[in-house]
């Protein structure tokens, strides 16, 4: 039983911020339905290649992306353009605790699934809002994409190399963050639920969330009113913290204190280095960066990475290599703490995924099924709220879609 159990999630959004934050509720044991448009479904499913190979080694339509944020979860398709699909919702919304949206502000109201009319249906219903720009502003109207706002909130201008183009990170980090505040955000509001018997809506916005982690760099503007520029690999406020090139290839050292610095200097045979007062503390070496990062990059070029990585992790002072993604996965520390977990899917039973961060004593993170196929579990879901007549007449209007032998071995079993 995981922490989150009895909890039940509608999460009618799409792409990363939103599933994102769903599938941390479905790991967390909630159950948590994915509504999905029929024939088409999260837009990321048509994210490939790469696709899944099925057991025979041939490409699926199920896109790596997609499978990224949505395991766990539950697909029903549902037409939430036609009356009949906005009153199924409507239905399943009495049995909700969450639902999580990110289309444009006020777009859903038209189709009477905004906060004001569900909240009406369920007043302890937490909904979840996710934007661009937020509900408010000269640009909560308009779609808001990871890229832009990297660009927007001030992270491209201090990320890359000193004087070269801005550079965005390598994955979207203001999706990704913005899921992890929707979580957050959404566990306090069931908290709150449990004092004030009333949910509430929730609204986050990719922009704001952006702005709120360029964390200290944020606070260095606001300390001095000078922008942070690009330093590529440097810190701004640490010194030696950094790549540095070996004989072979770079390596990292992050050198956070002034014991580490001497601890950094007797490990790479450079004590010399410690008589010197332009070097005694951060202070000191963030004034002289330039003369000191010129010494130690000189020095690092006469051995192999892994020896300086060897002498220095002896020492205790952060260092390490620069993996791939592959090397990465087959780190001996990510293999023991079971990072890359199998989970049969219906068409790869050897099926894998990168596994949650999260490590609970009691109620550990459970992997219960794959990402799901579009609308794998749309009768097994609505056969709640509908008759085996009613779910008919739906899928032939196209207001819901099922895997096919889905609804022929559920009408059996109800009928």
């Amino acid at each position: 039983m995981g922490a989150l159990t009895g909890l039940t999630v509608l999460d009618l959004s799409r792409v990363l911020a939103g599933p994102w934050c769903g599938q941390i509720l479905a790991d967390l044991g909630a159950e948590v339905i994915k509504v999905e448009r029929p024939k088409v479904g999260d837009d990321t499913r048509m994210w490939g290649p790469p696709w899944m190979l099925n057991d025979q080694g041939q490409p699926t339509k199920e896109a790596g992306y997609y499978q990224a944020a949505n395991r766990n979860k539950y697909s029903v398709a549902i037409d939430i353009a036609s009356e009949e699909g906005q009153q199924l919702i409507q239905e399943m919304i009495k049995d909700a605790d969450v639902l999580i949206e990110n289309y444009k502000a006020g777009s859903l109201a038209k189709y009477g699934l905004d906060y004001a009319t569900l909240s009406q249906i369920n007043p302890q219903l937490v909904y979840c809002s996710i934007t661009g720009f937020g509900q408010t502003g000269p640009r909560a109207e308009e779609p808001g994409y990871d890229f832009v706002i990297q660009g927007m909130s001030g992270l491209m201008s201090i990320t890359g190399e000193q004087n070269q183009e801005p550079q965005k990170v390598g994955v979207a980090v203001a999706d990704i963050q913005t899921g992890l505040y929707a979580t957050i955000a959404i566990q306090a509001a069931l908290w709150s639920r449990l004092s004030t018997g009333k949910g509430q809506h929730i609204d986050l916005s990719l922009l704001d969330v952006q702005v709120a982690t360029l964390a200290n760099q944020g606070m260095n503007f606001l300390t001095t009113g000078k922008s942070p520029v690009r330093m590529g690999n440097a810190h701004p406020n640490i010194v030696p913290y950094q790549v540095f090139k070996a004989k072979d290839k770079d390596f990292i050292i992050a050198c956070g204190n002034d014991k580490q610095f001497k601890d950094l200097c007797i490990a790479i045979d450079r004590a010399d280095l410690l008589d010197q007062l332009n070097y005694s503390t951060n202070k000191d070496r963030v004034a002289h960066r330039h003369e000191l990062i010129g010494v130690l990059s000189e020095h690092f070029q006469t051995q192999d990475a892994n020896h300086w990585v060897t002498q220095i992790h002896a020492k205790k002072v952060p260092v390490g290599m620069i993996n791939s993604i592959e090397e990465a996965l087959n780190e001996p520390q990510i293999l023991a703490r079971q990072m890359v977990v199998n989970i049969p899917h219906p068409q790869n039973l050897r099926f894998k995924v990168i596994a949650s961060p999260i490590k609970l004593s009691g109620t550990p993170v459970e992997y219960h099924h794959a990402p799901p196929q579009l609308g794998e579990h749309t009768y097994k879901i609505l056969k709640r709220y509908k008759s085996n007549d009613q779910l008919n007449q739906l899928i032939e209007k196209g207001i819901i879609e099922g895997k096919t032998g889905e609804y022929s071995k559920e009408k059996a079993c109800t009928d």
